[in-house]
């Protein structure tokens, strides 16, 4: 693992891009909670950070924004990309394990199973 430290900031750079020294969590972990609002003593909870941590992720962050921001909209367009290639992948699986016929010794198990199903759907409004 390739890391460059900047001592300073108490931000390193490592393959998974901009994180906070002595933790796996990354910039864009923290910017994520920051975008929905979260307080950064609510962050710095969730992530079991301590008031150092925080505080230099936070002093990055207000430093450094516009490049922050640009590699924080790459690692969501690459977060969305892995999500939408693991949904299709799951869908085309469990499509052609729809396809294999039940084991007639689980018959009773599938039926049962289906009128749960059943059952389930007549309750929802």
């Amino acid at each position: 693992m390739t890391s460059i430290f900047n001592e300073q900031s108490g931000i390193i750079r490592t393959e998974r891009g901009l994180a906070i020294a002595g933790s796996r969590i990354t910039l864009y972990d923290v910017m994520d909670f920051l975008k929905a609002d979260y307080p950064p003593k609510l962050i710095r909870d969730k992530f079991n950070l301590t008031d150092a941590q925080i505080e230099a992720a936070l002093s990055y962050l207000t430093a450094n924004r516009t490049q922050v921001e640009t590699e924080y909209q790459e690692v969501l367009q690459t977060r969305q990309e892995i999500r939408q290639y693991w949904e299709e992948r799951n869908h085309r699986h469990l499509a052609r394990i729809a396809t294999i016929p039940h084991k007639s010794s689980q018959a009773d198990l599938w039926a049962k199973l289906e009128e749960q199903k059943v059952r389930r759907a007549s309750k929802m409004p």
